[in-house]
């Protein structure tokens, strides 16, 4: 299993946002909605082994968490305006800190980035800064990983230091700072390729999803 953490400090945090304005009134939610696309979808399927979780840090409830189960996942397509209307949706549900199932393979819960960390125990935790070890070097070595990324503001001084203390490793994926979306394009690339190289790229990559 990969799960993908991405942290939007201005994404709105209700569902009353126009679809057609998501980089504006929806506090650059477009960022997160190419995150979801990057992270989950092949050329000509899904990637069923891939978790995403977006962290919504804006106005007007900050702190609300949406989980896309890429094994169970529907009614998802590639563009941006799909998956803000997935998030929409889920903003729209009555958010409390047990987790509410929105459509199928999407979840939303109210927390702050402790919280979900937390949720991670036992797992090895990546963070992604240019000056980071060369996920290259360790490709082959990756199992189970979480990756956690920022948006256009990248990581503040704060949640960095709480990424750290929760025992995340510091990565790169190159040395200069790319979109999360692409980020997260060329970390599949690196683990998809040590994958194969050791016979054992997923199974579950573009399998279907589980019946309701």
């Amino acid at each position: 299993m990969r799960d993908i953490v991405v942290i939007g400090h201005k994404a709105k945090t209700s569902g009353d946002f126009p679809l057609n304005d998501l980089p504006g009134s929806a506090g650059r939610m477009d960022i997160l909605c190419r995150c979801v696309s990057s992270a989950l979808f092949l050329s000509f399927g899904m990637r069923r082994d891939v978790n995403v979780h977006l962290l919504l840090l804006g106005e007007p409830d900050p702190g609300k968490i949406i989980r896309f189960e890429g094994l169970h996942l529907r009614y998802l397509n590639p563009d941006e305006r799909s998956s803000g209307s997935l998030i929409q949706k889920a903003l729209q549900k009555d958010a409390s800190e047990q987790d509410i199932r929105s459509t199928p393979g999407v979840w939303v819960r109210k927390g702050e980035l402790d919280s979900l960390l937390s949720k991670f125990e036992g797992r090895t935790l990546f963070y992604l800064r240019e000056d980071g070890e060369d996920i290259r070097a360790i490709a082959s070595e990756i199992r189970d990983p979480v990756f956690i990324l920022g948006d256009h503001i990248g990581v503040t001084e704060e949640e960095e230091a709480q990424i750290l203390k929760a025992g995340a490793k510091i990565i790169s994926v190159g040395p200069l700072s790319l979109h999360s979306n692409h980020c997260i394009t060329l970390i599949h690339n690196e683990l998809d390729r040590a994958e194969a190289e050791r016979g054992e790229l997923s199974e579950n990559l573009t399998a279907g999803p589980k019946t309701e």
